[in-house]
């Protein structure tokens, strides 16, 4: 069986592609990941670089619209997905909407099966929660109505990326899409989050089959001076921001977290993070590190936030933007952590034993490893 997974996202929506990937090589199945470059941790894994590199983006000047770069992205899956996608029995598309809809599209040219994968509840539409904003489409915060609110998202899909995404189709020989989010996302998608951190709301309008959280199994050993300096007193605290542009708000975590008397290990990131009186990492192992911190102090992620609750580790999220604030939300709605201003009074809550306690028995109650389960979903639906 040949399955080709896809995703444009920055590395915590490309590694859970990857655990999924592990898992069906396990099972026989032969694998090609198409992502990002500088996004690809490859395993072992065949791997095909489509679009440009999201740290590139954010590192330089805007010099182009959202409808330019989702255009040159969905024109350079058309280039690249039809080899990929030879003789495949299955294509897996998870990230942007434009990404989703592109690949979508080229899957449908070479009659190819499609299922797209959401890695948080609130991309897909719900009457129980409202959408993500969208560029230059903020939510309505007068509205409550969460079905009118996923109706506009549809529009303000539609007005930044059906032109573009129908201009390449006609290109290909493709009729045009009238709803750019549906056609990406369709009405069977698998959302890889855990059912206890990231729950599927029911009743619902759509059919979601809830995989659990796809894991990339990481016990590499940590760099030494990292190892050396948990090993020289307490257990520290990590902070880290990713793919964010955190200084300012990096700066207010390490000052709040010393000034409690705890140590600091602090990501680098994207930006280049910097501190004194502190451990400054490159990039670490988090399911090794996040076992032996704390508390983890981040923005929000996905990724992040189901690493350090399987982790066990209380966490304060300061969330910016996209699906941060609902796991910021579920993270305070389950007690092992905190979120919100002032992050001095966040500290102090994740850092009390009894949000300890509670972070220990979620951990211990989520699901072992849902890219186990969509590995044996994808063969047993898909293998001719």
């Amino acid at each position: 069986m040949r399955v080709v997974l896809s995703a444009y996202d920055s590395r915590g929506g490309v590694e859970p592609l990857i655990g999924l990937a592990a898992r069906l090589r396990g099972l026989g199945a032969e694998v090609t990941v198409c992502a990002p470059p500088d996004e690809l941790p490859s395993r072992g894994v065949e791997l095909v670089a489509v679009g440009r590199s999201p740290r590139e983006i954010m590192r330089g000047p805007v010099t182009d619209t959202i409808q330019e770069r989702a255009g040159a992205l969905i024109a350079e899956q058309f280039a690249k997905l039809p080899a990929v996608l030879d003789g495949a029995d299955v294509l897996v598309a998870c990230g942007i909407l434009p990404s989703v809809a592109g690949a979508r599209s080229v899957a449908e040219m070479l009659d190819v099966p499609y299922v797209h994968a959401a890695f948080q509840p609130n991309s897909l539409p719900s009457p129980h929660h409202q959408p993500i904003a969208r560029p230059g489409h903020p939510v309505d915060p007068a509205v409550t109505d969460n079905r009118l609110l996923w109706k506009r998202d549809a529009e303000a899909a539609n007005d930044l990326f059906r032109d573009v995404l129908n201009t390449e189709r006609a290109r290909h020989g493709l009729g045009p899409v009238g709803d750019v989010r549906d056609h990406g996302f369709t009405d069977l998608p698998w959302l890889a989050t855990d059912s206890l951190l990231g729950p599927w709301p029911e009743p619902s309008e759509l059919q979601v089959v809830q995989t659990g959280t796809w894991i990339l199994p990481d016990e590499e050993p940590l760099p030494d001076e990292v190892e050396d300096f948990l090993g020289e007193g307490e257990p520290p605290v990590y902070v880290g921001f990713g793919s964010m542009p955190a200084g300012e708000r990096a700066r207010q975590a390490v000052e709040a977290v010393r000034a409690r008397g705890h140590r600091v290990i602090l990501s680098r990131g994207w930006a280049g993070l910097d501190a004194e009186d502190c451990l400054v990492a490159g990039e670490t192992s988090h399911p090794t590190l996040f076992r032996r911190v704390a508390a983890v102090v981040h923005d929000g992620g996905s990724g992040t936030t189901h690493t350090a609750a399987r982790a066990g580790a209380p966490q304060v999220i300061v969330p910016h933007c996209g699906d941060q604030p609902y796991w910021a939300g579920r993270v305070t709605a389950l007690g092992i952590g905190a979120s919100g201003e002032p992050i001095e009074r966040a500290l102090e809550i994740a850092l009390a034993p009894e949000t300890a306690a509670h972070a220990a028995a979620v951990a211990a109650a989520m699901y072992p490893d849902g890219a186990a389960v969509a590995a044996e979903m994808l063969i047993e639906e898909y293998r001719r």
